[in-house]
Order: C-alpha cells, then sequence, then structure tokens
C-alpha cells in the first residue's frame, strides 16, 4: 500500500533537522573512534561559529560564497538541470570582475566602478553558464558532463591569463595588482568585530529574494517550474524548453558569480588563482539541503559556513584530532541530506498516516 505524502512543513523542516542530527550522530561515531570526547569537539565547533563577534563575522562570510552557490543551483535544479559548472562560472565571473576592476578603478569612483565591475561579473558568469544549456538544448550534450568540463576549461584559462597575461609586474605569485577600490567591510557599518564579511552578504540576501520572486511569484517562473517537473505538460502548454533551459543556466551562472564579488572585491582585493575553495561544488549540497528553495539555500549556507569556520577552531583547539574530521563530517551532512535524504520520509509517513 501507497504511503501519502508528508506534509510540507515535515518535508521542508522535519525531514532536512533529522538527517541533520543523523549525521551529527554518526560523525559523533567517528569522533569517539578518533580517540577524542564528542562533546568538546562540537563545543570546539559551536565557539568557533558563533562565540564572538568575529567568528560570526567569519561564519557570515563563509555563508556568503556558500548562498550564492547554493542559489545558483537551486534555480537549475527548479529547471530539471544538474548544474555542476558553479565553480568555473564563479572563476569566469572573477575575471570579468577583475578585468573591469583593473580597467576603470583608478579612473572613476567606487560609487560607479564598483557595480560596473559585479554586472560584468555577473555577465562572464551567465555567459559561462549558457553555453553548456545552450549546447543541451539544441545540440542535446547533457549539462552535467558540459559543465564538469567547462570546469577545467575555466581552471586551465585562469592559469593561462594570471600567470602570463594579469600578473602583477615583479610579482613571482599568479595574482593581479591590488585594486584601488572594493567593498567596505561590514564593520564600516556597525558590524562588531573585525572580520571579512562584507557588503556581498546583503547581496546575497538580495539574491535571495530575486530568486523566490522570479521562480515562484511570476509567470516565466512557473514556465520554469514546469519544465523541470513536467517536460511533457511544458510542451503541451506550448512552452519553450530550449529557452528556459539557456536561461535558467544564464541566471544560476549570473548567481555563481556572486562568489567572486564576497571573495574578490570584499576580501582578497585582488584576482587570485582558486579563490572559489571549492564553494561551487558544495552550492550542491547546499542546494539539496534547503530543497531548493531561497529560505532553505540560506539556512543551509548558513550551516555549512558555521562548519567552514568551526572547524578551523576545531583544528586548532583539538590539534590532537585529525584535520580531515571536519571534512567527514561535512561529507556526512552532504551523504544525509542529499544522497540519503530520503532515508527516513518512509518511517516518517508511516508514522503520520498511523496517527491520521
Amino acid at each position: 500500500m501507497s504511503l501519502r505524502p508528508l506534509p510540507r512543513w515535515a518535508d521542508l523542516v522535519l525531514l532536512p533537522v533529522l538527517n541533520l542530527v543523523l549525521a551529527l550522530l554518526v560523525s559523533a561515531i567517528v569522533v569517539v573512534a578518533a580517540g577524542q570526547s564528542p562533546a568538546a569537539a562540537l563545543q570546539a565547533l559551536l565557539v568557533g561559529s558563533f562565540g564572538s563577534w568575529d567568528s560570526v563575522g567569519f561564519t557570515l562570510f563563509y555563508a556568503t560564497d556558500m548562498a550564492f552557490a547554493g542559489l545558483a543551483v537551486a534555480i537549475a535544479f527548479k529547471c530539471g538541470l544538474f548544474n555542476i559548472g558553479a565553480e568555473g562560472q564563479a572563476a569566469l565571473g572573477g575575471l570579468g570582475l577583475a578585468l573591469v576592476m583593473l580597467w576603470l578603478d583608478a579612473s572613476l569612483p567606487a560609487g560607479i566602478v564598483v557595480p560596473l565591475a559585479i554586472l560584468a561579473g555577473a555577465g562572464f558568469g551567465a555567459a559561462w553558464g549558457a553555453v553548456p544549456g545552450w549546447l543541451q538544448a539544441r545540440r542535446g550534450s547533457h549539462v552535467v558532463i558540459t559543465t564538469i568540463m567547462f570546469n577545467f576549461i575555466a581552471a586551465s584559462l585562469m592559469v593561462y591569463l594570471l600567470v602570463n597575461v594579469l600578473i602583477e609586474p615583479g610579482n613571482m605569485a599568479p595574482e593581479t595588482r591590488r585594486f584601488a577600490v572594493g567593498l567596505s567591510p561590514l564593520s564600516d557599518f556597525g558590524f562588531p568585530g573585525r572580520s571579512p564579511v562584507n557588503l556581498a552578504l546583503p547581496l546575497a540576501l538580495v539574491a535571495a529574494l530575486a530568486v523566490w520572486v522570479l521562480v515562484w511569484r511570476t509567470p516565466w517562473g512557473y514556465g520554469l517550474r514546469v519544465v523541470g517537473s513536467n517536460p511533457d505538460a511544458a510542451d503541451y502548454a506550448g512552452i519553450d524548453q530550449g529557452r528556459r533551459i539557456v536561461a535558467a543556466m544564464a541566471i544560476s551562472g549570473a548567481l555563481a558569480a556572486g562568489i567572486a564579488v564576497n571573495q574578490i572585491l570584499g576580501s582578497q582585493d585582488k584576482l587570485i588563482l582558486n579563490f572559489t575553495g571549492g564553494a561551487g561544488f558544495t552550492g550542491i549540497a547546499v542546494a539539496l539541503m534547503g530543497r531548493n528553495h531561497p529560505v532553505g539555500v540560506l539556512l543551509a549556507a548558513l550551516l555549512f559556513g558555521a562548519l567552514a569556520q568551526g572547524g578551523a577552531e576545531l583544528a586548532f583547539e583539538m590539534p590532537e584530532l585529525p584535520r580531515e574530521t571536519v571534512l567527514v563530517v561535512q561529507g556526512l551532512v552532504i551523504l544525509f541530506t542529499g544522497a540519503l535524504g530520503g532515508l527516513l520520509r518512509a518511517p516518517l509517513a508511516r508514522l503520520f498516516a498511523a496517527r491520521a
């Protein structure tokens, strides 16, 4: 006998929380196997993530990257696309942003050049995402394969440009010169402590709101979700699936470029290699855990930001614990909220059916 689907609140809130608890319980077993106290490790994680204003600032800084990456993956998911290319799209977004900064930062005021650089970064990311979308829509090339390949192309292109073209003269490190202007830290606007958290954080919140309005409150977004959930119905309704696919991948790439805004304009003030730090791949787990909804993505991004910041504190406070433990915890969270996200769905459905 088939079971009733879970109530919406249980599917969106209760199930992810239970999956997270299950991941933490398994993580505790790993810590015990390493000969350490799970309670002490959890305390170090929490204190390192939220124990001071500096810790909160760093947590929000990392969460900003995760939010942009999660939103990028989520909007592609809504169109039935598995975008694994957010890492490369963010890298190309950083290239576009840096080119504008290097060209105009000395001749235009910050209030003009910074928005222009952000728009250029979004444009480069959108273009890098739109090409795999067009290849799938018009040539039948699967977006998973093309986005993986485009990650490698983007990485190779960045290495070539930073080593041979954009490198600062006289500098041995593959990076550009420092920009004349950047994003002011939020501490200048009343945020306590000293951390790299910057104006990309409210920009990520605005992006989440824009995604929600676009996907859930517009006819275009309704068509996008129809393409992702039922292509046959989309054909019957006369929706051009190819255009939706290309547009979804372009928007996804533009959102991924927000990682460059946070890292390059908000922290580094120059273009460096591998500034994404794997956030584009972590965004897949953020989107899955957040059920591809902007609110869920923001909450999942905060969790992964806390794991990133708290993990650094954990390695400092408990040096006898292997440094890879934090990666194991992140992997378990990804496992239980992604691949095994439905592990508890059937038991919960039976429980709700019995109560009904």
